[in-house]
């Protein structure tokens, strides 16, 4: 069976190993969603990584509902992205851009008042930070009911993903990866907690798959299917999303990913014992497996040992590693010799600024510090 730390090839893209960076926001752009020089600092930092999946990354200003998150929409965007991606393939690395349509929990802050959209007429539990609540001394807000999209509407979000996806491959990165997991736009169509729509894109199995697909064929004609991936989070409730009957759906989605060819698949699904607390279903993976052939990522509290049991079982062919690439730089070489990890700092996750994002020490500078 494969090592965690031996080469791997996705689809076009060529990895030294199998430990991949999972997507990380880190509200380090501006507020136009512009990426910032700093951020290539923190991605050349990480560049040992076998592929970065970079972090959420909006098709449009609709998309897009995080204060200080990039975007991939723009030629000023693509600009401001073309030094950070030179700056990983620079130290060795690959990186593909995640591209993220974020449906109902894009606040109606970011839309000029307008509200968010989604499958149907939903509204997402909780609350989000956003710039007028940060000039008016509030820390978040409720979250907007958002409308249900038009059936003459789609047409345009698939432009939008096309676009970004033609945006990515000229700023430089590798590939993409398409983000339908989390309780964001896709994963709101796909299970039926959200969707409630009675065309063809809401009811069965095959038609809440249908943006899916959809999307995803419009990326492969774009980049290619060796340089697309998807992320699936066949999980529980996430964000207020969940579906009463997740093992077929998402063996459904996993079935038209490979039919289309994807590169990878990469999967948040919590495990026991894990940071977001105990799993509310059994794993769906195993399910998925039997029918998707390509590369799947498995994604969700894993160290080196649980890592290699589950490459070693044949769960999949590489791991997804989230929070543990935050606070170490060089976290492969940690987990190859078994070395300790720093600290999180979660005060600083989502601050701006370089602490707590590239001021972590790689191990060989904290020995010599």
């Amino acid at each position: 069976m494969p090592n965690l730390f031996d080469p791997i090839q996705i689809g076009a893209i060529p990895a030294a190993n199998r430990v991949l960076m999972a997507p990380l926001t880190r509200g380090r752009s501006t507020r136009g969603h512009v990426p910032t020089p700093i951020m290539a600092d923190y991605y050349r930092q990480r560049a040992s990584a076998g592929l970065i999946i970079s972090e959420a990354t909006g098709i449009s200003q609709q998309g897009l509902g995080w204060a200080y998150a990039p975007g991939i929409w723009s030629a000023e965007q693509v600009e401001a992205w073309k030094p950070i991606v030179a700056a990983v393939h620079e130290a060795g690395g690959r990186i593909v851009c995640q591209l993220w349509h974020m449906g109902r929990l894009v606040h109606s802050d970011f839309l000029g008042g307008e509200p968010p959209v989604s499958a149907s007429a939903t509204t997402a539990p909780g609350s989000v930070r956003t710039y007028p609540a940060e000039e008016s001394g509030e820390i978040k807000r409720p979250y907007s009911q958002a409308r249900p999209l038009r059936t003459d509407e789609i047409p345009g979000i698939l432009d939008d993903y096309e676009r970004a996806a033609n945006n990515a491959i000229r700023a430089g990165f590798d590939g993409v990866q398409i983000h339908a997991a989390n309780g964001y736009l896709i994963d709101q169509f796909l299970r039926d907690n959200a969707n409630f729509r009675e065309d063809g894109y809401g009811g069965s199995i095959p038609n809440r798959v249908r943006l899916l697909r959809e999307v995803t064929e419009r990326v492969v004609n774009t980049v290619g299917a060796g340089r697309t991936g998807v992320r699936l989070s066949p999980n529980g409730e996430v964000q207020g999303v969940n579906d009463s009957n997740p093992v077929p759906l998402f063996e459904a989605a996993a079935a038209t990913l490979e039919e289309l060819g994807v590169a990878f698949l990469e999967m948040r699904e919590p495990r026991p014992g894990g940071t977001r607390g105990e799993p509310d279903q059994p794993p769906v993976h195993p399910a998925m497996r039997k029918v998707y052939t390509g590369v799947l990522a498995l994604n969700s509290d894993y160290d080196a040992a649980n890592a290699q049991a589950a490459l070693d079982a044949g769960e999949a062919d590489a791991i997804a590693f989230g929070r543990d690439f935050l606070a170490n730089p060089d976290l492969p070489r940690r987990l190859k010799e078994d070395l300790p990890l720093n600290e999180q700092r979660e005060e600083l996750f989502y601050i701006g600024g370089a602490e707590g994002y590239t001021d972590y020490p790689d191990y060989s500078a904290a020995q010599a510090a």
